[in-house]
This record gives C-alpha cells, sequence and structure tokens, in this order.
C-alpha cells in the first residue's frame, strides 16, 4: 500500500479525533487572515476617501501639517488672506479656485449639551459648505447653509443622535460657541469612517472658527484642461513665492495615508502578534495529538515495519497526516478570517467607524499567507512525533499498544530545560538590575523567551512534583477516585506538560500584563497624592484647549480659593554650551502651579522660575548642557520673540507627573508672545477654600455646564480614570489572549479524549471491578482538572516574575511601585479549575457510555 493510501486511510479513519486539532489551525489562521482582510479593507476604504475629498491642488495656511489638518496653540486654525484666493486664481493652469475654512479643534453638541462626536476616536469636523465637499456630500434632505442661523449635519451623525431638521446645535470652538438650527442632512457618497461633520456657510464658518471673516484656512484649485496636478502646484507655488504650502492631490492623500498607515500597521502587527501566540499554543495541541496517536498505533506501526516499510515510509505517512491536517484547518481558517474581517467591521460600524462590505480587499497574499502558515506550522509540529513513529521497530507488533518512554531522553530535556530557564531567569536578574530602561528591555525580552522555553521543555520535569503537590491539596479528598485521577495524569508526565505548557503561555501573559498595569495604577496613584496638592483637575479628553470663557467659568465657581492656568507651547533654546534646541517644549503656569504640584527640586526654589524673566529645567537637561543656577537661556519663543530667561531652579528628572517639564511664568511668555499668539491652557488646577471641598466641587461643575467638552474631576474621579484607561487597554489584550486560551482548552479536551481511547480496556476493566459511571466521569474531569491548575500554576507564577521585572525597568522612569493585583491571579487561578471541568465534559461523558465487554475486548 503506497504512504498516500496508508495516510488517508489513517486521517480518515481517526477524522473525530483529528477534528480538535483542526479547529485550532482554523483559528489560528482565521485570526491571521482575518487581520490581514481588515487591515487591508481599512486602507482601501482611507484611500478611496483621501482621493475623493482632496482638489487637484490645495494651498495651506502656514502652521497646517503635511495631512492638510490644523494644529495651533491658541486653539483656531492657522490662516492665510482672502487676497491669496484671487492670487492663486491667476496663475497659468488653474481654472478655478475657492478658499475653505475648517477646524477639527471643536465640539459640537446638541439642545440638550450632549456631545455629537465620535466615541470612536475619529475627528469631529467643522467647516464651510464648499464646491469640493459638494463632490462627496450629497444634501438629501433640507438645504445648504444660507445664514449664520443654519447648519447641515452629516446623515451618519444625525442617524446616530437621532437629529432632524430645525434641532438645535452649538459649535464649541476657541472663539466661543455659536448655534444653528439644522437646515439640511448630507449623506456621503464615499464610505465615511467615522467622522462627524458639520457645515455652515462661509461668513459663519469663518466668524465660529477663526473670529473674523475675510480668512480661509485652505485654497482648493481645480486644474484646467490640459495641465497636470505637478505644473499647477508649480505655477501656483511660483506666485506665492514659498510663503503658504501647496500640494497636490496625490501628495495630500500620500501624507493622510502615511499618518493612518502608522496607526494600521500597529494594529495589524499587534494583533498578528497574537495570532502567532495562538499558533505557539496549537502547536502543544498538534504535538501531542500526533504524539499520542502514534502512541496508539505502535503495534499496526510495528507490523507495517515488519513487512517492509522503511523508517522514511512510516515517517512520510505520519506528514502527510499532518500535511491533510493543515490543508484542511487551513482553508476552514482562510474562510473563517474573511468573516471574521467582516465581523469585525460590523463591530467598529456599532462603534461608529463605519466600514462597508463593498471595500472588502482581499489580496491575493492574504490566503496564500494563511495557508502556507498554518500548513508549513502543523507539518512541523507533527515532525517529532513523526520521527518518533519512524523509530518503531518490527518487534513492537509483538507488544501491547503504546511505546515506553525514553529515559535518556527524558534526561537530556531535563538538562536543556534546566539551562534554558537558568539562562532565562539570569537575564531576568540582569533587567532588574540594569541602570537604563533601554539596556534592561532588551535583557527582559531575552530572560522572558529564555524562562518560556525553558518552562516549556521542563515540564515533564516539573509536572511530576508540581501535580503530586497538586494532588495533595485538591484530589486527595476524592478518595480513590481522587488518587487514581493523580496517577493518570502522572502516567505520561510529557503529555502532562505539553497539555499545561499550552494553557502556561497565555496566562503567563495575562498575570505578566496584569501585574505591570496593577503596578503602574499603584504608582501613579502614589505620585498623585505625593505631589498634586491641587483638589481639582479640569481638560479635555478629547485635547481640546481650554477657552478663556472656560477659563473665567472656572474662576468665577463659589468656594474656589484659586485656579492654576497650565500653557504649553515650543521654542527654539539656546544653552550656556553654544548648542540651539529646536522646538523644545516649555511650560507657562501661574505661580501657584508651584504648590499645585510639589515636584522635587534639586538646586534652587522652584517658586523663583516664575519671577519676571525667569525659568527652570530638569536635571538631565542641566547636566547634558553645562546649565547651572543663575545661567542665562535664549528662548525663541514659537510665534514671539526671544527671551534671555535665567535659571532659578533645577528640578528631579526622575518624576512621573510633568517629567522632563521646563517651567516659566505665563506673565513672561506673555511678554514675548502677541496676546493673539498665546496658547490657550492645556488644563486647568483649582483649589478649595477650606472645609468647602464638597460644595467646591459642585459649584465648578456647575460653572462649567455650558462647556461639555471639559472634564471636571477631583483626585478620586483623576485616579479612577487612569485606572479606567489601563484597564481598557488590558481589557482589549486579554480579548485577544483569549484566543490562545481557547486553543490551550482544546488541547486539554483533545489530550483527555485521546487519553480516553487509549485506555479504553483500562476503563472497561474499572468499570467490570466496581467503577460507577459516575466516579468514572469524575475521575476524568479531577484529571482535566489538576492538569489545568498545573499549567495555570507555572503560567501565573512565571508571569509574575516576568511582570515584576518590567516593573523594576518602570521604576527607572518613575513608577516605582511594585503591585500585585491577588483578587485577578486568585481568580484566573481559580477559574482555571472551570476551565479544566468544562474541557473534560464531552471527554468525560463519552467515557461514561462504553459498552464495559466491548471495552474490555478492545485491543
Amino acid at each position: 500500500m503506497s504512504v498516500m493510501k496508508t495516510s488517508m486511510r489513517n486521517f480518515f479513519a481517526h477524522k473525530g479525533r483529528m477534528a480538535l486539532s483542526a479547529i485550532a489551525v482554523m483559528l489560528s489562521v482565521a485570526f491571521v487572515t482575518g487581520t490581514l482582510v481588515f487591515t487591508d479593507t481599512m486602507g482601501t476604504t482611507f484611500d478611496k476617501l483621501f482621493a475623493a475629498t482632496s482638489s487637484d491642488v490645495t494651498v495651506s495656511a502656514k502652521g497646517a501639517s503635511d495631512s492638510g489638518e490644523t494644529q495651533s496653540d491658541n486653539g483656531k486654525p492657522p490662516v492665510m488672506p482672502a487676497s491669496v484666493v484671487d492670487k492663486v486664481g491667476g496663475a497659468d493652469g488653474v481654472k478655478s479656485a475657492e478658499g475653505t475654512v475648517f477646524s477639527t479643534s471643536v465640539t459640537v453638541v446638541d439642545a440638550d449639551k450632549d456631545s455629537l462626536s465620535p466615541t470612536s476616536g475619529a475627528p469631529t469636523i467643522v467647516g464651510n459648505w464648499n464646491t469640493n465637499d459638494a463632490r462627496t456630500m450629497k444634501i438629501s434632505s433640507g438645504n445648504a447653509p444660507r445664514g449664520p442661523d443654519q447648519i447641515v449635519v452629516d446623515a451618519d451623525t444625525a442617524d446616530k443622535h437621532d437629529l432632524k431638521l430645525g434641532d438645535e446645535i452649538g459649535v464649541i470652538s476657541a472663539v466661543g460657541t455659536h448655534r444653528a438650527k439644522v437646515s439640511g442632512i448630507a449623506e456621503f457618497q464615499v464610505t465615511n469612517p467615522g467622522a462627524a461633520i458639520f457645515y455652515l456657510d462661509t461668513a459663519t464658518a469663518q466668524k465660529a472658527l477663526v473670529g473674523e471673516t475675510g480668512v480661509y484656512t485652505n485654497v482648493n484649485i481645480t486644474a484646467a484642461a490640459g495641465f497636470t496636478d505637478a505644473q499647477v502646484k508649480k505655477n501656483v507655488a511660483g506666485e506665492l513665492g514659498g510663503a503658504y504650502k501647496v500640494q497636490t492631490a496625490k501628495e495630500i492623500a500620500d501624507a493622510n495615508a502615511k499618518d493612518v498607515g502608522e496607526f494600521m500597521n500597529v494594529m495589524k502587527y499587534a494583533m498578528l502578534g497574537f495570532a502567532g501566540i495562538a499558533f505557539l499554543v496549537g502547536i502543544f495541541l498538534i504535538i501531542n495529538t500526533f504524539s499520542m496517536l502514534v502512541a496508539q498505533r505502535t503495534r499496526e506501526i510495528g507490523l507495517m515495519r515488519a513487512i517492509g516499510s522503511s523508517r522514511r515510509q512510516v515517517n512520510r505517512s505520519v506528514l502527510v497526516e499532518a500535511l491533510l491536517l493543515g490543508v484542511f484547518g487551513s482553508i476552514l481558517g482562510v474562510a473563517g478570517g474573511v468573516g471574521l474581517a467582516i465581523g469585525l467591521m460590523k463591530l467598529m460600524s456599532a462603534t461608529g467607524m463605519n466600514l462597508s462590505t463593498d471595500d472588502l480587499t482581499i489580496a491575493w497574499t492574504t490566503p496564500a499567507v494563511g495557508l502556507l502558515l498554518g500548513i508549513v506550522v502543523t507539518v512541523l509540529a507533527a515532525y517529532v512525533p513523526a520521527r518518533r513513529a519512524g523509530k518503531v521497530s518490527p518487534m513492537a507488533a509483538l507488544r501491547d499498544a503504546g511505546a515506553p518512554l525514553d529515559a535518556k531522553a527524558g534526561i537530556v530535556r531535563a538538562v536543556i530545560g534546566l539551562l534554558l530557564t537558568g539562562a532565562g531567569g539570569f537575564l531576568l536578574y540582569l533587567a532588574s538590575a540594569a541602570d537604563k530602561a533601554s539596556e534592561g528591555s532588551m535583557w527582559l525580552g531575552g530572560g522572558v523567551v529564555l524562562s518560556l522555553i525553558g518552562f516549556v521543555v521542563i515540564g515533564p520535569l516539573l509536572a511530576g512534583a508540581v501535580v503530586r503537590v497538586l494532588g495533595a491539596v485538591v484530589l486527595r479528598a476524592f478518595g480513590p477516585v481522587g488518587r487514581m485521577a493523580e496517577r493518570n495524569a502522572l502516567r505520561n508526565p510529557r503529555r502532562t506538560g505539553a497539555t499545561g505548557a499550552a494553557l502556561m503561555i497565555g496566562l503567563a501573559l495575562v498575570a505578566c500584563l496584569s501585574v505591570v498595569g496593577s503596578s503602574m495604577v499603584a504608582s501613579a496613584t502614589e505620585q498623585l497624592d505625593k505631589t498634586v496638592g491641587t483638589d481639582f483637575i479640569i481638560q479635555s479628553d478629547t485635547g481640546q484647549l481650554i477657552t478663556p470663557q472656560a477659563v473665567q467659568a472656572a474662576k468665577s465657581a463659589e468656594g474656589i480659593a484659586n485656579v492654576t492656568e497650565y500653557k504649553w507651547t515650543q521654542a527654539d533654546f539656546t544653552t550656556p554650551d553654544g548648542k540651539t534646541l529646536k522646538k523644545t517644549a516649555i511650560t507657562a503656569a501661574d505661580p501657584s502651579y508651584a504648590t499645585d504640584l510639589a515636584t522635587e527640586v534639586v538646586a534652587g526654589k522652584l517658586a523663583d522660575a516664575y519671577k519676571p524673566d525667569s525659568m527652570s529645567v530638569h536635571e538631565k537637561f542641566a547636566k547634558d548642557h553645562g546649565v547651572e543656577l543663575g545661567s542665562k537661556i535664549a528662548v525663541d519663543f514659537k510665534d514671539g520673540s526671544t527671551a534671555d530667561l535665567t535659571v532659578r531652579a533645577i528640578t528631579s528628572s526622575d518624576v512621573v507627573i510633568d517629567a522632563g517639564a521646563m517651567y516659566t511664568s505665563i506673565d513672561t511668555m506673555a511678554k514675548y508672545v502677541p496676546a493673539d499668539k498665546m496658547p490657550l491652557d492645556q488644563l486647568l488646577f483649582a483649589s478649595a477654600k477650606e472645609g468647602q471641598d464638597a460644595a467646591a466641587y459642585k459649584s465648578l461643575k456647575d460653572a462649567l455646564h455650558d462647556y461639555p467638552q471639559y472634564e471636571v474631576r477631583d483626585q478620586t474621579d483623576y485616579k479612577e480614570a487612569l485606572k479606567g484607561q489601563i484597564d481598557q487597554l488590558l481589557n482589549m489584550i486579554y480579548g485577544l489572549l483569549a484566543l490562545a486560551i481557547i486553543v490551550a482548552i482544546l488541547g486539554v479536551v483533545n489530550t483527555l479524549a485521546l487519553s480516553v481511547v487509549e485506555r479504553t480496556r483500562e476503563i472497561g476493566l474499572m468499570r467490570a471491578i466496581g467503577l460507577s459511571r459516575r466516579q468514572l466521569r469524575r475521575m476524568i474531569r479531577l484529571e482535566s482538572v489538576v492538569i489545568a491548575l498545573f499549567g495555570a500554576l507555572l503560567g501565573l507564577g512565571l508571569g509574575m516574575g516576568w511582570g515584576a521585572t518590567a516593573q523594576q525597568l518602570l521604576a527607572l522612569e518613575g513608577l516605582k511601585v511594585l503591585d500585585i493585583p491577588w483578587p485577578t491571579i486568585i481568580g484566573v487561578f481559580i477559574g482555571s479549575a472551570f476551565v479544566g471541568l468544562f474541557a473534560a465534559l464531552v471527554p468525560a461523558f463519552r467515557a461514561g457510555r462504553m459498552n464495559v465487554l466491548n471495552a474490555i475486548a478492545t485491543e
């Protein structure tokens, strides 16, 4: 019989036993394929949007980013005079030129002051209705804005917030709040990735967003027939003499695509990383499956060898079975991946980022990568069991099924495992003892990899000791059934070790991230308690700057002792060593900030830094540039003039809050920066009058009721918000790790199912001498529980070690508190026992249904 026929016969004869391995391959391939399809589809969606919304050539005001978005310290978009429109309109090759004004530094609210901005992180855009936007937006009801009291809203936002014609909307910008009623609803003619877009007429948009008429943020140019975009750009740039930024449609689309692409790459590679973890876990499942199948077919393989099959043929037979498994699982995985991508698109649509299945992008490389990866991983995972099958001798045909373990191989494995684990532990020690976080992170990465591999290799050796301890604590209470469950788990330490290792990987990452996240929250909380002396913090969660009107409202609140303003801008520093540092951050605040934030000072007094023409620097900056108390630094303020500031204080660089900040007073900045160019406040700090904390908190919230873009938080609120942000990130990571844990659970199910088949005669004999079905099922469930707890114990212990080491590196950045989240660790450990119970349900049920006589008669 040929190798292929033998492999096909064995594959379909054991298709039930192969099913769970196939599911593991399918899930892993689906994750990879789904990630690639989803990210490619998002890329296609944005590419189409950028191509459709860009004019042939665009002139942007000085200060605009390459992607065309506005950016300004004073909250207003950078603008150009209306005369630029006439100037470029006369350039050779220009068919038409139209001035536009828009801003993304806005908040839009309904009549109840509830935000209409997307919750997905997509921008809110307010601009004037213009010819270019009319190409991609079609007013489906109502009319275009025709006066200061009219506004158009996109259909997606209108549907989401149930807006109708005539509803009142408020546009809140740095200029103030402009109110108008919905005069029209516009539908996208291209896929909207989730932005909320509102249109005013040109004069109203100028007043509401910039505070003056006769200015534009952009000029949209249409090229005349016979002229390329590049030619028109050259001609327009010549007319303007380099005073403004001139870009073709392709250049803007490429800049936008680059910005989106950077985010997409981070998301894509992060998701592929988790898919890789799932593949790693799946390898253990496949190795276990084929190892057990080979052991169960020892007599059959011995007979094949006796009638003339060579080692190579037996080896190839098993590998062909693995190939069939890989092909079958990968094909299902590719199909499932497309479905997963569509599901992710629907999920994103539910959160506000609309992605159309019309843009579904499946590059030929995507299924090719999925198939290749699934097949290669499956065949490689089956290689060791295949070699073991090739070593079965013809004499095995005369013995019972099941091959004894190779004691020599076990010793070699133990030595290698101990060496790898020791090397990993040593690297983790080096990481914890490192003086620099960048250096320690390399040791940490190496230590994580080596210790993980070491624990996987040494798993069978650990299984004997750990399972005995778990058996004494957990199983002995169940009497003889518990002791039999313990012996079954110890019967094949290699199998138990591999099954537990699959679960160990996912739980190790969960434990590590839990420790890191909990330590970050605890460290930040400690820093807040130690350094923040103010009672309330006011800021925008969307990054919108605080308007002067909101500042005055906060200062007018009853029960408030003082309000500290906090601004940030960039400047070019010329230091005593003669170096010029471009675009260096400098923070301007009221003198009360010195008490609002108790920053550690290594020289001088921080309060002196708020004196006229004075500043502070941090310790590392001072050492790098030879700065001492009394040194002069030439500070060339952005949009302002140059000031010679005297260094009055040197602060510690070893802080978390405001790390690396260099302070001056707002009065000093105002002396060198024109009033209309002064940056708006990033945030405000407010302190209550003695004994009036609760009343001041309520009063401050009431005072800022008309400014829903800002959040008022006391220290407790701020800590909860910080914890919520970290928990949200961790929950997302845990969700991605869930795939690896699901695959590990499949491994436990598969191991038990194949173990039941392997012990069929034994089970029949135990049933014949009085073991009840209930006792049999309990025995299998307890065996599953102890295997799951074994994997959990190794994983949680290893993960806490990684997390503690990572925290030592965070301590170098000021996060010095190590916090072990024991409720989470204990909860995961207990949850692992339930995972074991769940995994054993089907194998235990099937074992209980065995016919006793047929089981005893099984060869």
